[in-house]
C-alpha cells in the first residue's frame, strides 16, 4: 500500500510546527501527488484560522505547489460546534478552500445551544476516560456528526470518536449515502478494530491521514499499517493509495452551484 495523496495536515498557522513548503517539500519527498494544508477552523480560540490568515495561506499553497512540485492543496479542519449540524466554515467562505475536513474538538467555541448536550460532557468523559458513556451522549453525538454531514458539502470527517463517543456505524452510513469520506488516522488509535470492522461493512469509502503536526510526519501510515494486520479493509475502499486520488464532494459542490 502505498499513499497517494496526504489530506490532513498541520502547519504554524494553527499549531504544527513547519511552514506550508515544509509540508509541500516533506509530500513530495515521501512520493505524495498532494498534499492538503488543513490547519484549524475558525472557532479555535488559540489555533484557529482567521479572514486575514486565510489569503496569505492561498497565496503560500501556490507557490508551494510551485517549487515542490506536488499540487498543495488549501483545506481546514472545520470545528463541529452544534448539534444541529454548523460548523465553523460558513458557505460564504467556501471559495477560498480546495477540500472540507470537519472533526469534533475540546477548546472550541461552541453555539450556546449545545454546550451542555455537546461540549461539557465529551470533555468531561475523555478527561475522566469513563467506560460507560450515557447511551443520552452517543445518541447527541451521533445526530450531530449526522447532521454535520448532511448539511454540509463535508470531504472528510476527521477521527471519529476520538474524544466524543457516537454510534459509528450508524455516523458512516450516512456518509456513505452523501458521498463523505471518513478518516483512517496514522497518529492516533480512534475506532476500536471491533468499530472499524463493523464501520468498513457499511460500504463507507476511507482516506488514510497523517494528522501531521510537523513535516517529518506528512504521509506517515506506520500506525495504519499496524491497524490494518488486525483488521482487513479492502484497499478499494481507500481512495487515497495506489496512484488513487478521491472524488471530493465539496468540489463537486461548488462546481454545480
Amino acid at each position: 500500500m502505498q499513499l497517494t495523496a496526504d489530506y490532513h495536515t498541520h502547519t504554524v498557522f494553527s499549531h504544527g510546527k513547519g511552514s506550508i513548503l515544509d509540508n509541500a517539500l516533506s509530500a513530495k519527498e515521501k512520493g505524495l501527488k498532494e498534499v492538503g494544508i488543513s490547519d484549524h477552523g475558525f472557532a479555535h480560540p488559540a489555533f484557529g484560522l482567521t479572514n486575514k490568515k486565510v489569503p496569505v495561506m492561498r497565496g503560500l499553497c501556490d507557490d508551494a505547489t510551485a517549487q515542490a512540485g506536488v499540487k498543495v492543496l488549501l483545506g481546514i479542519e472545520s470545528n463541529i460546534i452544534g448539534t444541529d449540524g454548523t460548523v465553523d466554515l460558513k458557505e460564504k467562505m467556501y471559495d477560498n478552500f480546495d477540500i472540507f475536513l470537519a472533526g469534533i474538538h475540546k477548546f472550541v467555541f461552541y453555539k450556546f445551544k449545545s454546550v451542555f448536550p455537546l461540549a461539557i460532557p465529551n470533555l468531561l468523559f475523555a478527561t475522566f476516560k469513563k467506560k460507560q458513556v450515557p447511551k443520552s451522549l452517543v445518541k447527541d453525538n451521533t445526530k450531530t456528526f449526522i447532521n454535520v454531514i448532511k448539511k454540509n458539502p463535508v470531504d472528510v470527517i476527521t477521527h471519529l470518536n476520538f474524544c466524543c463517543y457516537a454510534d459509528a456505524v450508524e455516523v458512516a452510513k450516512v456518509a456513505a449515502d452523501y458521498g463523505t469520506y471518513l478518516e483512517i488516522s496514522s497518529k492516533k488509535i480512534h475506532l476500536s478494530d471491533e468499530e472499524l470492522f463493523a464501520v468498513a461493512k457499511t460500504g463507507v469509502k476511507f482516506v488514510i491521514n497523517s494528522d501531521a503536526h510537523s513535516p517529518d510526519r506528512v504521509g506517515d501510515t506506520a500506525l495504519v499499517q499496524e491497524i490494518f494486520k488486525r483488521v482487513s479493509i479492502p484497499l478499494e475502499r481507500i481512495d487515497n493509495v495506489d496512484g488513487r486520488l478521491p472524488d471530493f464532494r465539496f468540489k463537486r459542490f461548488k462546481e454545480g452551484k
